[in-house]
């Protein structure tokens, strides 16, 4: 059974956790980037799905670009081999080649994301 990190940190995140279930996908769900890490430390996913958000303003003097970075870049020490599917929205879809310049993404997904959309992604 493959194991998967939702990190859902807005209503606009879809629930997909019935495709999951039919596809023998084991879900966990977080609320946060900061429990996400703590799961990514201990029980490394072979899936994540999060949500991307433009980091237009800050508290990091631009050093970060999304609320995505610190994750993966935690990411690549301790779950290197985990596939990320970005969803994002249409407004935001230019940001996201910047940060995939710096860390690999498995797809990305833009909003309205549909189920055959993500079990491509998750194939």
């Amino acid at each position: 059974m493959k194991r998967l990190l939702s990190i859902i940190e807005s209503p606009l995140h879809p629930d997909f956790s019935a495709l999951y279930r039919r596809l023998n996908i084991e879900e966990a769900r977080v609320s946060s980037m900061r429990k996400a890490i703590s799961i990514l430390k201990t029980e490394p996913p072979g899936l994540i799905v999060c949500e991307f958000f433009y980091g237009y303003s800050n508290n990091y003097a631009g050093v970060n670009i999304s609320n995505l970075d610190v994750m993966l870049a935690s990411l690549q020490k301790y779950s290197p081999q985990s596939r990320v599917i970005v969803l994002v929205d249409k407004s935001e879809r230019q940001y996201v080649d910047t940060l995939s310049a710096l860390f690999p993404l498995h797809a990305v997904l833009v909003y309205p994301v549909t189920e055959q959309a993500l079990t491509a992604a998750l194939s």
